[in-house]
């Protein structure tokens, strides 16, 4: 992927310059990223290994935690090596790789949050019709729509970007290649595209918010006709999908619905979405949820049992 500028890689500044702190931010960092990796696996084997979940809601569960797995996979390993090394410097064609898996991933998480919140408002508010509303062919439209529409988003974004001059400065005060901080970096008036930039991930990132809070204000006044026991049910599957929802699409909101200013500031909202948030999804989905708990057991406990029997 050429470009036509004088630039072929940028010097990454990572989240801080002092080594001090950098060393720290590595043990801290590689800690969390195996943290991610090895809770988000466990929910995607526990889901296709137990017959019990195999409903809509822990089929889109088991996308949403293979995607968090990608989404701060692109991230993530660079940003860990980057703390032991000096020269923190990307290609070009890396840098503009790493942003599309940014938004492609991060988009498609954000369509996958909100067909889970239709889940939810169709199981609760229309029960007798869930299973010919949420058949499996249905499901699997309604991951194939997100994948694309992640696709089609990170694509707009990065022939954007690709098609900008970039002449010097190459140092992106940031520890992964984003839109905003390569939109200052560009030689050029970069006026036009940073609204055309924010006008895209604002238009996507309003809407899926408006269809998930609709969702449930609609699931929260149906609860009203419903027994204690029934509302207490409804609200423990709900608890924890508002949960993520609201870790994920807080600091989007901030970074992607504005013209970006402050790039410190920026860079350390990011660590929610590509790290936090990814890391807290599997404790949040299992510590509320007393059938993912169970069939996780019921997997360890084959597992301790196939090696006992050898």
């Amino acid at each position: 992927m050429e470009n036509g500028s004088r630039v072929k890689e940028f010097i990454l500044l990572g989240l801080s310059e002092n080594q001090g702190v950098q060393e720290i931010c590595f043990v801290m960092f590689l800690f969390f990223y195996m943290i991610i990796l090895a809770g988000n696996l466990l929910i995607v084997v526990t889901i296709i290994s137990s017959q019990r979940l195999n409903s809509p809601m822990y089929f889109f569960l088991c996308y949403l935690s293979f995607v968090d797995i990608c989404y701060s996979s692109v991230t993530a390993p660079k940003m860990i090596a980057d703390f032991l090394v000096e020269n923190k410097t990307i290609s070009f064609v890396g840098c503009i790789a790493q942003l599309f898996g940014v938004h492609f991933f991060g988009c498609t998480e954000i369509f996958i949050l909100t067909v889970m919140a239709y889940d939810r408002y169709v199981a609760i508010c229309r029960p007798l019709h869930y299973t010919t509303l949420m058949t499996r062919c249905v499901c699997g439209q309604m991951i194939i729509g997100s994948w694309l529409g992640g696709f089609l988003h990170s694509i707009v974004q990065t022939l954007l970007t690709t098609q900008l001059p970039f002449c010097g400065p190459s140092k992106i005060d940031h520890y992964f290649c984003d839109v905003h901080p390569l939109l200052q970096l560009a030689c050029t008036n970069t006026y036009a595209v940073g609204i055309i930039v924010v006008a895209n991930s604002g238009m996507i990132t309003l809407s899926c918010f408006f269809i998930l809070v609709m969702s449930y204000v609609v699931i929260l006044a149906s609860l009203k006709s419903q027994t204690s026991e029934g509302r207490h049910k409804a609200l423990s599957t709900c608890g924890s999908h508002i949960t993520v929802v609201i870790l994920f699409f807080g600091p989007c909101t901030f970074i992607y619905i504005r013209p970006s200013s402050n790039l410190s500031e920026d860079k350390c909202v990011a660590v929610f979405y590509t790290v936090i948030t990814p890391m807290l999804n599997p404790l949040i989905y299992t510590l509320r949820n007393g059938e993912v708990k169970s069939a996780m057991r019921k997997l360890w406990s084959r597992r301790v049992g196939s090696e006992n029997g050898k």
